[in-house]
């Protein structure tokens, strides 16, 4: 990463830095927020910022979270990359976020401080560069489940009204911005920029850039650095898979070479178990369906490869074959990944080579069934699940296990969440907040979702299935 002086920390604790802003001047363009006419907090995240280094007591500025005031320090910028979107390519960017720079944190750590919904950019082609306020409030509210539930993602910091309306196919909806953190913004669609481009120096300086910001441990060539963004990518979805999370819109432009969740536009959560659950509203054709989403995974991480190429070898049939041999690799990945997972929800500390089938045997059950997918789980956990023939063979296979029945229990209840994010929670949530500015809901949701493993508690309101057969998301743009 190029070399910078070490920021200088304002008394709220900002001290940002501008790495991303050294790389070659095609990744970005510099751009200032637009004021708005009446910035408002509406949530501030009060334990993220403590962790950024920052001092919450001095954040409750809501000009600075709605672009109309900037931190010390900052240099905004919007960042330019392309993406396949249902398959299709085009070159796109940051047509309503602005990155303000890199928190360091006190520990060192770098974060991305990024403003959504603060104004067009020269990437917003047609676009207001605006954002209303219940998608903004979903994804803070997502992010934070996601992160409660140890799944890596970017994470929210605050939600402001701008004091505006957005004006949107439904009408004219309040406005807001979001202050979202990452680990960086680097995606896939970064690298295809980078290779439509056909700048092969500026290609490498990318990939350079995104091994020492994500992988210094990373020796060996650019091959190694692919395998290893592969593996990040191979353990996230199978995460995701796990709590039964479906992310709605995985284009290449919302992967993030971090190995972090980004972009929580049309994502749910799935209630009764079928691998062709499809939440969002433009996804027709079930593109990214829940059990679409390993085989999509690893569709993308053609795409890097694709952009790559230059870097793997100097001769295109010898790239290629590097590529091909690396991205074949992923099932294999995904499955250790997922089976390690699954095996876990079942109280499995051993391995045995029938246990793929057991799990498939119990996820078949639950679709002819239409049983919920996390309360089969937590009743499995509890105990509470009505006798089973499966059972019979489940309770064979922990025998042969040298583990006592309270440490099974106990890896159960850290591997099964009692409360997921269900979908019909945070409707109301959102609904009362933007329609009727009360955050009373939002604010009982998120505390339910703080602690999704605390099996103690019994909230049937936040583990209810929703029973909407016909719930649709939206994009939110």
């Amino acid at each position: 990463m190029p070399d910078s002086p070490e920021p200088p920390s304002s008394p709220a604790g900002w001290r940002l830095d501008h790495s991303y802003a050294r790389l070659p001047k095609a990744f970005h363009a510099r751009i200032d927020p637009t004021p708005v006419p009446e910035p408002k907090m509406v949530v501030l995240n009060r334990s993220l910022a403590e962790a950024l280094g920052l001092n919450a007591d001095e954040l409750n500025d809501a000009a600075i979270f709605a672009g109309n005031a900037l931190p010390p320090g900052a240099e905004p910028l919007a960042q330019a990359y392309a993406g396949h979107q249902y398959a299709h390519f085009a070159m796109l960017g940051d047509g309503r976020a602005i990155l303000l720079g890199e928190q360091i944190t006190p520990s060192g750590d770098r974060f991305d401080i990024q403003l959504k919904g603060p104004g067009p950019t020269p990437f917003s082609r047609r676009g207001d560069g605006r954002a209303a306020l219940g998608p903004m409030l979903r994804e803070y509210l997502i992010s934070e489940a996601m992160q409660a539930l140890g799944i890596p993602t970017t994470r929210s910091l605050a939600v402001v009204t701008t004091g505006e309306k957005v004006w949107r196919q439904d009408g004219g909806l309040p406005g807001a911005v979001l202050t979202r953190v990452a680990a960086s913004h680097i995606r896939v669609g970064t690298f295809e920029y980078a290779a439509a481009r056909g700048e092969k120096a500026d290609l490498q300086a990318l990939a350079d850039y995104t091994r020492q910001r994500h992988y210094p441990e990373v020796e060996g060539g650019y091959a190694a650095l692919f395998e290893a963004v592969m593996e990040r990518q191979a353990a996230l979805i199978a995460k995701w898979m796990h709590v039964g999370f479906i992310h709605g819109v995985m284009n290449t432009d919302n992967m993030a070479l971090s190995g972090e969740t980004i972009d929580y536009g049309p994502c749910a959560f799935m209630d009764a178990y079928d691998p062709a659950t499809v939440f969002s509203s433009i996804d027709r054709n079930g593109r990214y369906a829940y059990g679409n989403q390993p085989r999509i995974a690893q569709w993308n991480l053609a795409r890097l490869a694709e952009a790559m190429l230059p870097l793997f070898h100097d001769d295109e049939k010898q790239a290629i074959e590097i590529a091909n041999g690396m991205i074949s690799g992923f099932e294999e990945r995904f499955q250790h990944h997922w089976l390690t997972g699954m095996r876990a929800k079942l109280g499995l500390f051993t391995q045995e080579s029938e246990d793929k089938t057991l799990i498939q045997s119990l996820l078949e059950w639950m679709q002819e069934t239409k049983a919920d997918f996390t309360n089969t789980f937590r009743d499995l956990t509890q105990g509470h699940l009505e006798p089973l023939e499966w059972q019979a063979r489940w309770s064979e296979r922990l025998k042969r296990q040298p583990q006592s029945a309270s440490e099974v229990r106990e890896l159960m209840r850290r591997s099964n969440p009692a409360f997921i994010p269900r979908n019909h929670k945070v409707e109301e949530a959102l609904a009362a907040a933007s329609e009727h500015g009360d955050l009373n809901p939002l604010q009982r949701l998120m505390t339910a979702l703080s602690a999704p493993f605390d099996h103690s508690q019994d909230w049937p309101e936040f583990s209810e299935p929703s029973g909407l057969e016909s719930y649709q998301t939206f994009c939110g743009t």
